[in-house]
């Protein structure tokens, strides 16, 4: 006995105003709106302590410790009593724990009261809370560098 039907191709679920709803599981309805996305956000518990990479596509929560390169298309929470030693990549990182590398994010860095950021830091925008604390060089506000935007002629020097 199956906990959900699964749908058929064509069929595609729609609430009461003929939107269409998130897929059936077995915690119910999960739409790209619903709230509870954050809470089922990949979590590295306190207590583990985890050695490597993280890459892909989603958003990740860590409250654990964590040694390694994070590279994610999606959002990353650093818990409270957390610990990254390594790059971190993301699209927004919200910092309440400790940092000890560089955090470059496409879009926004929050830190918060208990964030510790030992490294570079370099984003869109830049949230800094009363409290927090780091120690390294930041570069917010600006769009792409400007030694990226220069492209290289054939002849080996910058395009004008």
């Amino acid at each position: 006995m199956s906990l959900w039907r699964p749908l058929r191709q064509k069929e595609k679920p729609q609430n009461e105003t003929g939107e269409a709803k998130g897929l059936l599981s077995p915690l119910g309805s999960i739409g790209p709106t619903d709230q509870r996305l954050d809470n089922l956000a990949p979590l590295i518990a306190p207590g583990l302590v985890i050695e490597g990479k993280i890459e892909g596509t989603g958003h990740v929560r860590i409250a654990g410790r964590f040694k390694g390169k994070v590279s994610i298309k999606g959002d990353l929470t650093i818990e409270p009593g957390a610990h990254i030693s390594g790059e971190v990549r993301a699209e927004n990182v919200v910092l309440k724990g400790k940092v000890e590398g560089n955090i470059h994010a496409t879009s926004r860095v929050q830190l918060l009261e208990t964030g510790v950021l030992i490294g570079d830091l370099k984003a869109s925008s830049l949230t800094v809370a009363t409290g927090s604390s780091m120690r390294g060089k930041v570069e917010f506000g600006w769009g792409e560098p400007e030694a990226e935007k220069v492209q290289v002629s054939a002849g080996g020097g910058p395009a004008l």
